[in-house]
């Protein structure tokens, strides 16, 4: 995929993202509206829709804001360094740790926010690293570990007002999917051959005619 598409997607896909959670948020916050129930219900065939909806609804304004620049790097840099399998790795990140989420997350409470989807493209991003174990994906991984490490003190039990258990659903799901993903290579991740391997080999040279012992004395002359 050429550079400029890359680029583009990688800076379209988190700005689409991004805005229809903003339109959401700004929509309920107009309306003086609450959609928690439009987030994940453990176990509740009701809270189902939640695998869906729950990344779009935030519950404050230093919920989203919390959201919105991590949300957006790690989707560009999916985007951009992993153009061959972003999309359907980025929309199993979001759906699977929805469905982990209804499936093991503490019952009896609504799950909302988008942080279950940063903490599943965190450990994607890592966990690629780990499964590839080539230079590029080696890079990412250790900058993905600088920058967003901290954010594993999310899946800490006990925090207040805080879906901890949705956080570790979240990555969880990313971690199966750098698994499944983990041989569909990129271009540039694949080894290169050494540049004298890539001269072109020029015949072997001998000292005598190679036909000089197939020959008769008075068919070799003078030589």
């Amino acid at each position: 995929m050429k550079l400029s598409r890359r680029l583009y997607l990688a800076i379209f896909s988190p700005v689409l993202m991004l805005a229809v959670i903003w339109a959401v948020f700004l929509t309920e916050h107009l309306l003086a509206a609450n959609w928690a129930d439009y987030g994940v219900f453990p176990r509740q065939q009701s809270g189902l829709k939640g695998v869906l909806f729950m990344p779009l609804l935030h519950g404050s304004w230093g919920h989203i804001l919390s959201n919105t620049p991590p949300l957006a790097a790690l989707m560009a840099m999916l985007w951009f360094f992993y153009p061959r399998v972003a999309a359907p790795a980025f929309v199993m990140v979001y759906l699977l740790s929805g469905l982990a989420t209804w499936t093991f997350a503490r019952a009896g409470v609504y799950h909302i926010g988008a942080s279950g989807v940063v903490y599943g493209l965190v450990a994607f991003l890592f966990w690629n690293g780990i499964f590839r174990r080539n230079l590029k994906a080696i890079v990412i991984a250790l900058v993905v570990l600088f920058y967003y490490g901290g954010l594993f003190m999310g899946i800490v039990p006990g925090q207040a007002g805080i879906s901890w258990d949705g956080h570790l659903m979240g990555a969880l799901a990313g971690v199966v999917v750098a698994y499944v993903f983990r041989n569909y290579i990129e271009k540039d991740e694949r080894p290169q051959p050494a540049s004298w391997e890539l001269e072109a080999s020029e015949p072997p040279r001998s000292f005598l005619p190679p036909d000089v012992f197939d020959k008769t004395k008075s068919e070799r002359g003078s030589w």
